[in-house]
């Protein structure tokens, strides 16, 4: 095991070029150009490490990857996924102004904590297992999106169809603070609610209007008394738009919603609550669009057998895998609702996801790509 580790380890700085290379390439969520010029660099790796590449177009978004490794397995059984995205927050020319540099043990550039370090790293793990004659047992099949930081727009039916083939899937998410794999997402909807009153002058004849702000701050206090944190269940109300003139009667408002919730059975008393609104308001009216978008990946028992495997692993390789829950999102919301077994956060540790400090700990490369090795040989 130890071995394993001090490969990666002579390797660092082979790592750490792939990482530049991959944060160097901007990849801004959305930019459809950019992140086809990445999808077609890692295709080449994939294909110099034996893969099967297929780059499935999405005009909006540009080119999902998906590499296929049999290593010398039967391409009907079962597979390991591993999935990533390489769409980033961060738009073309933050580069100039955050440029990658190494400094105290850490790596910075935009992208490179969510989550350029961990696809090189996989690429890495997959070339070690080569180099090394290496046996998983089971064809691995590597998935990289191009829209995950806009919810997997086009991206979700190809993971949800690459899990249906799938023992495990492995995401290469960042991880909680100290390197703490996720065994716990919440699950999100998004709404849109709608109130609609009667226009009139504001100064002449207000008694005539039905005043559609005032009726969405009455649904603003409602929407917010869901919010139930005994039970990880939140409501936000985060944009609120309305009215026209400070001397015109608002007739019309708006206001986008989320929701958060831990298990599907909460999110659907949520849902219900929010579609039963009520105007308050005589002469008022209440419409609500949206729903759930993504199911939370609920700690059972699938998830838990996977990560105590995994944190026996790590203890063999000498380190600890700690564990915990967090309220965002990944595309292991769908694996682990379709109750594959799903191990979340398994990214380079860091810190400053989406935010100017984003960086990653150089030291913790070699025992995640050696943890990932041993989940590939023994799945």
């Amino acid at each position: 095991m130890a071995d394993l580790i001090e490969y990666f380890q002579g390797r660092s700085g082979e790592t750490l070029e792939l990482i530049r290379a991959l944060v160097e390439h901007e990849t801004p969520s959305g930019n459809p150009e950019l992140a086809s010029r990445l999808s077609r660099f890692l295709a080449d790796l994939c294909q110099e490490l034996g893969a099967t590449v297929e780059l499935i177009e999405s005009p909006a978004w540009g080119p999902h990857l998906l590499a296929r490794f049999s290593f010398g397995n039967s391409e009907g059984a079962k597979q390991i996924l591993i999935i990533g995205h390489i769409d980033t927050v961060w738009q073309e020319g933050t580069l100039a102004r955050k440029p990658f540099r190494i400094e105290d043990g850490k790596g910075y550039g935009p992208g490179i904590f969510d989550m350029k370090s961990s696809v090189a790293y996989a690429i890495q793990a997959i070339r070690a297992i080569r180099e090394l004659g290496r046996g998983p047992r089971r064809p691995v099949s590597v998935l990289l999106t191009t829209d995950e930081e806009r919810g997997s727009v086009t991206s979700r039916a190809i993971v949800e169809a690459e899990a249906s083939r799938a023992v495990a899937a492995l995401v290469l998410e960042p991880p909680l603070p100290g390197g703490r794999v996720k065994t716990q997402r919440k699950g999100v909807g998004r709404f849109e609610v709608f109130a609609y009153g009667r226009a009139a002058h504001a100064g002449v004849d207000p008694q005539s209007g039905v005043s559609a702000i005032e009726e969405m701050a009455y649904q603003i206090l409602n929407l917010h008394q869901m919010t139930d944190y005994r039970r990880g269940t939140t409501v936000n109300v985060g944009v609120v738009k309305g009215g026209t003139l400070s001397n015109v009667v608002a007739a019309e408002a708006r206001a986008v919603v989320d929701l958060r919730f831990v298990t599907m059975k909460d999110g659907e008393e949520a849902e219900e609550k929010i579609r039963s609104l009520q105007p308050v308001l005589k002469g008022a009216r209440i419409e609500v669009s949206g729903g759930i978008n993504r199911p939370p990946l609920e700690r059972g028992p699938h998830i838990v057998a996977l990560y105590e495997k995994a944190r026996l692993l790590a203890a063999e390789l000498g380190f600890d895998l700690p564990e915990g829950a967090t309220g965002g999102w990944s595309d292991g919301c769908f694996t682990a609702a379709m109750g594959v077994p799903t191990l979340d956060g398994l990214g380079v540790d860091g810190a400053g996801a989406h935010a100017e400090n984003e960086h990653i700990i150089i030291g913790d490369i070699p025992r995640r790509a050696a943890l990932l090795v041993r989940l590939l040989e023994t799945l």
